[in-house]
């Protein structure tokens, strides 16, 4: 069967065309998270234009933020302004003509892992998203734990030092820290630049701070670490690890894994599976 799967972020929206598990084709558009309702439900339609087909019989949309997945209501999406409260599984579904359903993005994370990636082998862990914010999907006796309105996992809404999680441990924090973006700071780490490299072990310790919260709550077997801030793991890995020498609780860490996702389209591929 062929479903098409979609991710929507507060920087891009991608698409992808899923057959059997595996993504036949993709498409990404950058959008601007200060648009209005409508703009951003054009620039939606545009990227999956690139990719659905005749044969497309379901689209499954993760969403950042708070959704009633029998609704097909999002509300109040943090890193979309505009978006206060949209039936998008209506309005999507009309523009199509064929079934929808939606649920909250860092969900759609840890499901793909759990049905396609290193989640697999695990029955309690966390997926745990580092982009434009920071996204938390919970996995408990192997099953996703949605909450009331998809709302578990807000884990980047709690307060910390001055202001919440999520300006330390999502992009927010390079926009903050030097005015620029993680991408950027990135590039800049990749060619030794050392104020960039600075910059990773002070975004590392928060990391760590953050990793050491979920563990206090949720004691998981792993955390598989995936979003675009991901891949620049080995630049904060050294701090993150620091960080969690100040666990108190050092037996359980005995069997706990850190892992970052293989798979650079999961959140795709767990939108796709809400069709199943």
């Amino acid at each position: 069967m062929e479903f098409i799967g979609v991710d929507i972020g507060g920087t891009n929206i991608k698409a992808g065309n899923v057959v059997d598990g595996k993504i036949l084709k993709k498409h990404s558009i950058a959008v601007n998270r200060e648009s209005s309702e409508e703009k951003i439900l054009n620039d939606l339609f545009l990227c999956i234009d690139q990719v659905i087909t005749n044969k497309s019989q379901k689209i499954g949309v993760g969403v950042p933020g708070i959704v009633d997945p029998s609704a097909g209501i999002v509300y109040d999406i943090q890193n979309i302004p505009s978006w206060k409260e949209v039936p998008l599984t209506e309005i999507i579904s009309q523009h199509y003509n064929l079934p929808v359903f939606i649920n909250n993005d860092a969900n759609c994370f840890a499901m793909g892992e759990k049905l396609f990636g290193i989640g697999k082998n695990f029955m309690n862990f966390i997926g745990l998203s580092l982009g434009t914010g920071v996204g938390m999907g919970i996995v408990i006796n192997g099953k996703l734990y949605n909450g009331v309105l998809c709302g578990a996992g807000e884990i980047g809404m709690l307060p910390y030092k001055e202001g919440i999680l999520e300006e330390f441990t999502g992009s927010f924090f390079f926009q903050n820290r030097v005015g620029g973006s993680a991408k950027k700071n990135y590039e800049l780490a990749l060619v030794g630049d050392q104020d960039a490299l600075e910059v990773f072990k002070d975004y590392g310790y928060h990391i760590g701070e953050l990793i050491k919260i979920i563990l206090y709550l949720y004691a998981p077997e792993t955390i598989i670490i995936g979003g675009s801030i991901s891949k620049a793991y080995p630049f904060y890995k050294d701090m993150v690890e620091s960080s969690l020498k100040t666990f108190p609780y050092p037996k359980q860490l005995e069997g706990f894994q850190i892992n970052i996702s293989q798979q650079s389209d999961t959140a795709i591929l767990g939108a796709a599976a809400l069709c199943v």
